[in-house]
């Protein structure tokens, strides 16, 4: 359970930003979570769609994210240390952080399939091309339609996690993963841009006082 509310919390994290190119505002993505178990689709339509803002500013992003299963998310990103932190306050395991470098190992690259697709699609006027992603992870198996743009310079989590292999800032994405035979799809979507001067204090990668280091790290 730990596990997946962990999976959970970084992938209620992703964030799109919408061909001119933007250096700095807010923007507003929606999460919608469905599941063939019926116990999983019974919370999920309790929750409801999830709203995820991001802060962005040059190579630095700082997304935002509330719900009652993964409790308050903030994620931290800094394209040019490459360093993520992620500050969680969730019902079940309190007050959390991780701080880390975002790279990839050659084993985790040779285990995810990345395939250029052919259609595109257009997002808030902006159009993106289509990526499949196939991969595996701690037993659960991902499948990942991409829709992308390279107008958008900010440093993405999803395309670090695939290396070289994905181009571009994903606007939209549906993640199907399968676990213990159960079928969960998320599906997101930006939904609205605003351009705009954002704080630095935004961007502080120093843990806020209150917050134990996750176990592992």
């Amino acid at each position: 359970m730990k596990k997946l509310i962990l999976l959970l919390t970084l992938l209620l994290c992703i964030t799109a930003l919408a061909q001119e190119k933007l250096t700095e505002g807010v923007i507003t993505t929606k999460q919608t979570m469905s599941s063939d178990n019926e116990e999983m689709q019974a919370q999920f339509a309790t929750i409801g769609d999830m709203t995820t803002t991001t802060y962005f500013k040059g190579d630095k992003a700082r997304s935002e994210v509330s719900s009652p299963m993964t409790g308050d998310i903030i994620t931290i990103s800094n394209g040019e240390t490459n360093e993520v932190l992620m500050l969680m306050d969730n019902p079940m395991l309190g007050k959390q952080y991780a701080l880390q470098k975002n790279e990839v190992t050659e084993d985790q690259l040779e285990k995810i399939n990345v395939v250029a697709g052919s259609e595109t699609k257009t997002v808030l006027g902006y159009e993106c091309k289509q990526y499949m992603v196939t991969l595996s992870q701690d037993g659960v198996k991902m499948e990942m339609e991409l829709f992308t743009t390279e107008a958008i310079p900010v440093a993405s989590q999803q395309a670090a996690m695939l290396g070289d292999k994905l181009k571009g800032y994903p606007l939209y994405m549906k993640i199907t993963m399968d676990q213990m035979e159960n079928k969960m799809i998320i599906t997101t979507e930006v939904t609205e841009i605003k351009k705009g001067a954002v704080s630095n204090d935004k961007f502080d990668m120093t843990p806020p006082a209150g917050y134990e280091k996750m176990v592992g790290q």
